[in-house]
């Protein structure tokens, strides 16, 4: 796979261009980069709006919007919003901000119920905005059905945090509260069966969740994307730009301090929406 670039947007052709308000959004970059190794990629890390899952569903549109019309102002032939909150509330309204085809990243309920036992529970996990949101609400009930009784939703943000602060690096940090987690989960869910990897951030956790759950069956989020972004893939050299924006709370230095955690040989371009 080729390296960044960070010599500019021109290198590209027709990339995609995926972004959120975090880190958790470069799991879809390596997974689109691996699936389609010809593809550009525009990688936005939306620093200044961080978080998305904070923000009421109207702030929520606004800042989605600049971020996804700033791509299509680069260059950007489609767009991924990866990030499970804005996918699920304002995405039919961000579609229709821009004139190229926009993904989102929703919880696979449906393929979900179908791949566990008739007698086992899905537990869809992600940030509160989600889990309260009438959105999340009203996929599962066209998903799941007569069997949305057998879905239900949690907030799972303390585990989020875990990875926006970068302390999931250290396996050692993270597995107690991962343990405590599941373990709670059971309890209240004794048939649990599967867990929906509901934000972006969670599946950089999913080898420590599977170390006290083996028998816990983990459903990502980014699969059907992955899968659905074939019909908008487009053929160019295989590099990565990565731009991001800033603020006060979060500056660029931060971002770049996440990259270097992750070993990640990426230099991010400052830019202002």
């Amino acid at each position: 796979m080729p390296a960044a670039h960070s010599d500019g947007i021109a290198t590209l052709h027709r990339p995609v261009g995926i972004f959120d308000a975090g880190i958790g959004s470069y799991d879809a970059v390596r997974r689109i980069r691996a699936a389609y190794p010809e593809q550009d990629v525009l990688y936005l890390a939306d620093r200044a709006s961080f978080p998305y899952g904070a923000k009421s569903e109207e702030d929520l549109l606004a800042s989605v919007g600049r971020a996804a019309q700033a791509l299509e102002s680069l260059g950007a032939s489609s767009i991924i919003l990866a990030s499970n909150a804005p996918s699920v509330t304002v995405l039919e309204p961000l579609r229709a901000l821009v004139r190229v085809p926009i993904l989102g990243v929703v919880p696979p309920v449906r393929s979900a119920l179908a791949s566990l036992p008739d007698d086992r529970e899905l537990v869809v996990a992600g940030a509160s905005v989600l889990i309260r949101s009438a959105g999340l609400g009203r996929l599962i009930a066209d998903a799941a059905g007569d069997e949305a009784g057998r879905v239900h939703a949690v907030a799972a943000d303390e585990l989020i945090g875990l990875v926006e602060s970068g302390a999931f690096l250290d396996e050692a940090t993270v597995e107690r509260p991962i343990a405590g987690f599941i373990a709670a989960l059971r309890e209240r869910y004794p048939q649990l069966g599967g867990l929906s990897l509901s934000s972006t951030h969670l599946p950089w956790l999913a080898p420590v969740i599977a170390r006290p759950a083996p028998d816990l069956m983990l459903f990502d989020p980014a699969d059907e994307v992955v899968a659905d972004f074939a019909q908008l893939a487009t053929r160019g050299s295989g590099h990565l730009v990565c731009i991001a924006t800033a603020s006060e709370e979060h500056p660029l230095d931060e971002f770049q301090a996440m990259l270097r955690r992750l070993r990640l040989d990426i230099t991010p371009t400052l830019i202002e929406l």
